[in-house]
């Protein structure tokens, strides 16, 4: 085993290739800990050279109306009144604290995403 930090492109293409020759390494073994420790360093890597910015408040809200089958209807008791939910979700009007708290507590969206 030779680890090293990722310090550059090569290093990282050379720990994803050997990261793919461990893939089923059983765990508790000199393979499976090497695995580890690599898959650690690449996503370290990542985080910094590859940043995923948040997603869109607005873009987060419509997507679990969507994985919950809701419709704008649904959402005027998270939001507000049936114009209200047409001004959010049509950005011309901001969400209100009350708001973020009820679709964080109701709905699990994430308050980072809606606060953004």
């Amino acid at each position: 085993m030779n680890i090293k930090p990722i310090k550059s492109e090569l290093d990282y293409n050379e720990a994803l290739e050997r990261i793919e020759e461990l893939w089923g390494a059983k765990k508790d073994t000199p393979e499976g800990d090497e695995f580890d420790l690599l898959v650690t360093l690449v996503e370290s890597y990542e985080m910094k050279h590859y940043p995923i910015a948040p997603p869109d408040p607005i873009d987060a809200i419509k997507f679990r109306m969507e994985q919950m089958g809701m419709t704008k209807a649904d959402m005027v008791q998270y939001l507000g009144s049936q114009s209200r939910v047409s001004e959010v979700l049509n950005r011309k009007r901001n969400l209100s604290l009350k708001m973020i708290k009820s679709l964080y507590k109701d709905l699990k969206i994430p308050a980072e995403i809606l606060l953004a």
